[in-house]
């Protein structure tokens, strides 16, 4: 959640930054819920003061007049309260679907307003037309669509020998790379309380995007990121502990609710994927360059790989909603002739930190204060492999992969 104390001490500079991520949302409506519950709060508490002044003077004698006028006090107590609960759920409720702030130096839009700021590395040099990963797993059969619909429906897969070392071999690589960066692996549940979904930011905005299991009060994780954010939650921390650097491999899960595009088969977006997260807590003032580093961290297995990447800065409206600032690594996958996000790396400032209550103390003394946390795809598996098929392809329809990854597969197996 944003800092309402911001919002009110600067109003239009703050308004101006929520508006610039999310157009339609109702700032005015915030601003009026937030005014009108701190005055129902103030008439509350005049209420109760009244009232136990006038139990104060009841003690030497309870007159008619004084037991009339605590009866009268009693119910207008009882409908002010009655009254703030409802102003405060509704304000909790907008409040909580107010989007992160974003850095102010973004660009200005959505998607087509993206800065690509450097890139790494050359499109592969082709002496033929590329194929799509799915024309070419025809032959080399690392993946199997038609047998995961039978078993789970369209949009999932079922990796088969060679695909099945590759995700295995390049989820090694990832972890082994995270842990030289600092960044302490754990596994995390893949399922949670919805409770957990509201501290990363996923709920209430994103409801119906992910996979619920109602009987049980439990819901799939979309990413390691919600799992993640919350080891810490309802804390206090010693500057000493941070930064904490986590890095997990999980199954994700996401209904992908809306379709997909003709850009979107195989493997590109599926129901669930593996990816390897990284994640930190840190104080405020580190987090800028925490960010850097999380993204340096995510490039070196593209770049071990030799793969085509380049490195975008989102603008406003497309950083995620709990994000005040997103770097995508987006790889390029010859196949479809495109750029795709493989890694979305964001400062999230003390947007979820305020929603999970993770604090830290400068000292022993000093009062608690909100961190910062940030999280990173490293990196997401299906898409990496759709981006080595491609990558490495060659005419006869078989591939050729880099041998740091052959050499790991095989030292698997």
């Amino acid at each position: 959640m944003i800092d309402l104390n911001l919002l009110r001490e600067h109003e239009a500079q703050i308004k101006d930054l929520i508006l610039r991520k999310e157009p339609s949302f109702n700032v005015d409506g915030l601003l009026k819920l937030d005014h009108e519950a701190r005055s129902v709060r103030v008439e509350v508490e005049a209420i109760r003061k009244e009232k136990n002044d006038l139990a104060a003077m009841g003690a030497k004698g309870v007159t008619p007049e004084l037991r009339e006028k605590a009866q009268e006090l009693g119910r207008a107590l009882k409908e002010k309260e009655e009254l703030l609960k409802k102003v405060d759920d509704e304000l909790k409720a907008l409040w909580l679907s107010c989007p992160n702030l974003p850095s102010a130096d973004l660009p200005l839009g959505n998607k087509e307003a993206n800065k690509p700021v450097r890139f790494h590395g050359e499109k592969q040099p082709f002496s033929f037309q590329p194929k799509h990963h799915l024309d070419l797993n025809h032959k080399v059969k690392w993946f199997d669509l038609e047998t995961a619909t039978e078993l789970s429906g369209t949009q999932f897969v079922l990796y088969l020998e060679q695909g099945a070392k590759m995700i295995y071999a390049l989820t090694r690589m990832m972890l082994r790379n995270n842990a030289k960066h600092g960044f302490t692996p754990v596994i995390p549940p893949t399922l949670v309380h919805e409770k957990i979904l509201y501290n990363s930011g996923n709920l209430p905005k994103f409801a119906g995007d992910f996979y619920s299991l109602p009987n049980d009060g439990l819901c799939l994780i979309p990413t390691a990121e919600v799992s993640l954010t919350s080891i810490h939650a309802n804390q206090i921390l010693a500057a000493e502990q941070l930064p904490i650097r986590y890095t997990a491999w999980t199954s994700c899960f996401r209904r992908e609710a809306g379709g997909y595009g003709a850009n979107d088969r195989g493997l590109i977006r599926i129901h669930q994927f593996e990816k390897v997260e990284l994640y930190a807590i840190t104080q405020p003032e580190e987090s800028v360059n925490e960010l850097e580093r999380m993204v340096a961290c995510a490039e070196v297995l593209l770049k071990e790989l030799g793969l085509h990447y380049r490195v975008s800065l989102l603008a406003a409206q497309d950083c995620s909603f709990s994000s005040a600032r997103t770097y995508d690594l987006e790889v390029w996958m010859p196949g479809q002739n495109s750029f795709y996000e493989i890694s979305s790396c964001s400062n999230c400032t003390d947007f979820q930190a305020r929603r999970a209550g993770i604090r830290y103390r400068k000292t022993v003394d000093s009062k608690p204060t909100l961190a910062h946390t940030l999280n990173a795809s490293s990196l997401a598996l299906p898409r990496l492999m759709v981006a080595l098929m491609e990558t490495y392809q060659q005419e006869d329809g078989t591939i050729k992969l880099p041998a740091v990854l052959q050499k790991e597969m095989d030292a698997l197996w």
